[in-house]
């Protein structure tokens, strides 16, 4: 017998006396015993367990009187604020090193200053530790608790009211006194809104809102909306001939000017034009889709977005870049589920293959 044979046999020995020996020992255990010898191990397996962020993201931080603070709700039901966030909120550096005094447990930087340490409760030390979490994409990143904000702003509200704040924290009392203004009015509001039910409502409000202001009741006098450089741009980009002699487009121009335009101008616009002009029977609109924009602000809107767009074009050399850049500077609206074949209308803006945009003045027509 090799050594490898011996190996092998002494593994499966230790295995098999392994499992007897654990079976045995579960036989002779209590129901009780067994769930608190379950628990323990659950315990040992999430102590070091990083919470993730199951919601939220950078794009859409919690604006409280015109100040921006990423926040995130964790898998635990947590509400965070990002570590920079917080701290520059309440006008403190977003990498203000956290304090340790010798003897003594960290001190967070939202709380350091001997004028406010009379004002800190223990619970609220407690608090203030910071929280290391998982963001959506799995980057790991530090927080507080949501419900800390109003707590670390009433203490600089009450050191200052003291006459105990140095001048070099007065900003962060005054920060902190915006702050809590803004909170108290998004309070009373979120809280009319809960109990009336309106919270619900708003989304939809918000969508009506939108295309009140941008789609017109009424049909507007035709007006030349898009430039020809417009064209031009998006020919050389896409490695098409150019002419400026007007003829019907063909179908992929239309699409790729639904995608560039209308699907980026504002949620749901695109869809409510499409539903106020639709299809004849053999296909064709009779309108073309801007004649439904309002004069006041969906025509200014589509002409500063095109003026956008052109302006990218001009600074790409292929179509691959610009389509990057136009991503990530003027991306699509989401389609919205709220609204999803309400009243028979389809919100999404995803394109279909018999889309076209219908609109004018294209020169010109794309050779294979």
């Amino acid at each position: 017998m090799t050594k490898q044979d011996v190996f092998e046999a002494a593994q499966t020995l230790s295995k098999l006396g392994a499992a007897k020996g654990g079976k045995a020992r579960a036989e002779s255990l209590s129901d009780d015993e067994r769930r608190a010898i379950a628990k323990r191990g659950a315990a040992a397996r999430w102590k070091d367990r990083i919470p993730v962020a199951t919601h939220g993201s950078p794009d859409h931080p919690l604006t409280i009187a015109g100040i921006q603070i990423p926040c995130y709700v964790l898998d635990d039901g947590t509400r965070v604020l990002t570590q920079a966030g917080f701290l520059e909120a309440i006008g403190r550096h977003r990498k203000a090193r956290v304090r340790n005094p010798v003897g003594e447990d960290p001190i967070p930087a939202m709380i350091q200053g001997k004028s406010i340490k009379p004002f800190i409760s223990n619970e609220l030390k407690e608090k203030t530790r910071p929280m290391v979490f998982r963001l959506p994409d799995g980057v790991r990143a530090k927080g507080y608790r949501a419900e800390t904000l109003p707590e670390v702003c009433e203490v600089y509200l009450q050191a200052r009211d003291a006459g105990v704040l140095p001048k070099n924290q007065q900003h962060v009392a005054k920060q902190a006194e915006i702050l809590m203004r803004g909170l108290a009015h998004i309070g009373i509001i979120a809280l009319v809104d809960e109990v009336t039910g309106y919270q619900y409502d708003r989304p939809r409000k918000a969508l009506e809102e939108i295309l009140e202001a941008f789609i017109a009741k009424e049909l507007v006098k035709w007006v030349k909306m898009f430039p020809d450089d417009f064209y031009e741009q998006l020919f050389r980009l896409r490695n098409w001939t150019y002419s400026e002699k007007p003829t019907k487009r063909p179908q992929i121009v239309g699409k790729l000017t639904l995608n560039l335009v209308y699907e980026r101008l504002a949620p749901g616009v695109l869809a409510e034009l499409k539903r106020l002009n639709p299809r004849t029977p053999r296909g064709y609109r009779k309108h073309k889709l801007f004649q439904r924009l309002t004069e006041d602000v969906g025509h200014p809107k589509l002409r500063e977005h095109l003026a956008s767009v052109i302006t990218l074009m001009r600074s790409c050399d292929d179509w691959d870049d610009f389509y990057l850049r136009l991503n990530k500077s003027l991306p699509k609206f989401a389609p919205m589920p709220l609204f999803d074949k309400q009243d028979g209308i389809v919100w999404s803006t995803e394109l279909t293959a018999e889309d076209d945009a219908d609109e004018t003045e294209l020169p010109g027509v794309p050779t294979p």
